[in-house]
């Protein structure tokens, strides 16, 4: 008889919903920065390709220049460091 009366109370307590409208985790400004920093990212590795020599006996000295090495991998960097204060950056209401 405990059981049915504990079941019934169980059945009855249906989540409360929110009075307020469904927000979304993010704001437009955050969803906004994330693109930006998407789009380093993909700039930085667009960059660091190529370098190589069609012929291996040919060695290129193209993959050591200052855009592979030192350019691309901060421009990397820099779009995580985007990613991470788009997430971490407060919506406003």
């Amino acid at each position: 008889m405990d059981l049915k009366k504990a079941k019934v109370s169980a059945d009855k307590k249906a989540p409360a919903v929110p009075d307020k409208e469904m927000q979304f985790a993010f704001g437009k400004e955050n969803y906004r920065l994330m693109l930006i920093g998407l789009a380093v990212i993909a700039l930085g590795f667009i960059l660091m390709v190529g370098g190589g020599s069609d012929d291996p006996n040919v060695f290129n000295e193209g993959m050591f220049n200052f855009q592979r090495l030192t350019l691309a991998p901060l421009l990397i960097l820099a779009g995580y460091v985007i990613e991470i204060f788009a997430i971490m950056k407060k919506p406003r209401d």
